[in-house]
């Protein structure tokens, strides 16, 4: 299944006294719309979804889908490592209406392949929704093995892995071995382009909130021929993703939505904004980026 080739990680936009701000989303989903997102992640860590409460979750699940009314899918972040917690809020956020869920790979207690396996089987069976896997070995410590990948590709509502492990290799024979029409998405935004050159599907972006619209026309040059056009875009996109994982994600990308007039206000602790060298240090490479694509 395909969801399009840039699925929005998107950010939760919070008030000044840190309540999630409806009108601020509502305004950040019709943005991202315009401007190059074919799907919306909701809830998942870009959102800050640590932080959420679930009733908190599935308020953004509910808003969201009404709000976006079908014109992109949106996906739910519904993974943890508590496979019933998981179970519940993925039977609710099938309640709410939302077009699939994205499950992260249990993090912190360190579970085995064949735990995993189990641990996304038995949400899988839950539902009816279509699955997207998300391996982060960086930030969950465990890494969804090819094996294990492949083992779940085999189950029907499984169809789409974001693999942020950098591992080109891997992805390569997951993307062999898995079944035609299992899609895999890049889960960093600077690999976007060499994942689709060995058959990726597209990416799970943070930096598509400022660059969507540039990361579309990367994406079409390479799907159109343009090798080295694409290969130019990707050059002179990387300052901009590199700048906005700079800090602790999603600082650096709320403050760029800030400066660019989105209005998404700040971050919850643990997470702290920028100070003045950071914004200075990001508004300089945004202010570079727009210099050259004027």
């Amino acid at each position: 299944m395909n969801f399009g080739k840039i699925l929005t990680a998107m950010v939760t936009p919070f008030d000044a006294s840190g309540e999630i701000d409806w009108n601020a989303t509502r305004n950040l989903i019709n943005y991202l719309i315009a401007n190059g997102t074919d799907g919306l992640v909701v809830s998942g860590t870009t959102g800050e979804s640590p932080t959420l409460s679930e009733q908190e979750k599935l308020d953004l699940f509910r808003f969201a889908v009404k709000v976006v009314d079908g014109r992109v899918p949106v996906i739910a972040g519904t993974g943890s490592y508590n496979t019933r917690d998981s179970i519940i809020l993925t039977k609710q956020a099938e309640n709410a209406g939302v077009d699939g869920i994205m499950l992260v790979t249990p993090y912190y207690n360190k579970p085995s392949q064949e735990g995993m396996y189990q641990h996304f089987k038995a949400i899988a069976k839950s539902t009816t929704l279509p699955i997207i896997l998300y391996n982060i070995p960086g930030r969950s410590v465990v890494n969804l093995s090819v094996e294990t990948v492949i083992r779940l590709s085999a189950i029907h509502n499984i169809v789409a892995i974001k693999e942020a492990s950098g591992n080109l290799d891997a992805m390569a024979e997951m993307i062999e071995k898995t079944p035609e029409g299992f899609s895999l998405y890049s889960g960093d935004d600077g690999l976007t382009l060499p994942i689709l050159s060995i058959g990726g599907t597209g990416v799970i972006s943070v930096a598509a909130h400022i660059v969507g619209n540039e990361m579309q026309s990367m994406i079409h040059k390479f799907q159109n021929g343009d090798l080295a056009g694409a290969a130019k875009d990707h050059r002179t996109l990387l300052p901009v993703m590199k700048a906005l994982f700079a800090t602790p994600n999603p600082t650096s990308v709320k403050a760029a939505l800030n400066l660019n007039g989105i209005p998404v206000g700040g971050v919850r602790l643990p997470m702290i904004p920028l100070n003045s060298d950071e914004m200075a240090s990001l508004q300089a490479i945004l202010n570079t980026f727009e210099e050259v694509n004027i």
